[in-house]
């Protein structure tokens, strides 16, 4: 583990049995109320993509959004939220994706992207990849370019990570816990 990963770590809170009991919550709020730390994080995510022409940056709701306009704002391109169902007001497109009991749905608007337009989509944390898999699908179904998935963590014992390089999106992680 390099500087930066120690440093990422000791920024982002742990708490165990939330939001049930065995789950280790891993809280980016204090990443995010770190200055240095917010900056750092913001740039590495983009890091591999510096100089590259990125049209739109996606962020899933909610904590994406935050990271997401960070990103957006840092490499010059629009932003897109993705939402969960029922939250735009607008015209919308939609995806369901399982989840452990059940079935939601993820919602963007039908003119938030023009075909052929390069995006990366970003979120907080990658665990099994159910929300994010579905985000590609919805940004390929308006014709999106999926660059690459970005998130500051990454639960690698879920799966998620490897679920969307199956779907051929390159994946960047900053910071890996085990576990879920």
């Amino acid at each position: 583990m390099n500087i930066f990963q120690t440093d990422l770590r000791e920024a982002i809170r742990s708490i165990p049995d939330y939001p049930k009991p065995g789950i280790m919550f891993r809280d980016i709020t204090t990443l995010l109320g770190d200055a240095r730390a917010f900056r750092r994080a913001v740039d590495e995510l983009v890091q591999p993509w510096a100089g590259m022409k990125i049209d739109k940056v996606a962020g899933i709701e909610a904590r994406g959004f935050i990271l997401g306009g960070a990103v957006a704002h840092q490499v010059s391109a629009g932003f897109v939220p993705i939402r969960k169902k029922g939250k735009l007001p607008h015209k919308r497109v939609s995806v369901a994706y399982a989840l452990e009991y059940g079935e939601d749905m993820i919602e963007m608007h039908d003119d938030a992207l023009v075909e052929g337009e390069r995006v990366v989509l970003v979120d907080d944390l990658i665990a099994t990849g159910g929300t994010a898999e579905a985000a590609v699908k919805l940004l390929r179904q308006l014709g999106a370019d999926v660059l690459a998935a970005c998130f500051v963590i990454d639960l690698p014992d879920l799966g998620g990570a490897d679920r969307l390089r199956k779907l051929d999106v390159p994946v960047r992680t900053l910071i890996s816990f085990e576990g879920h």
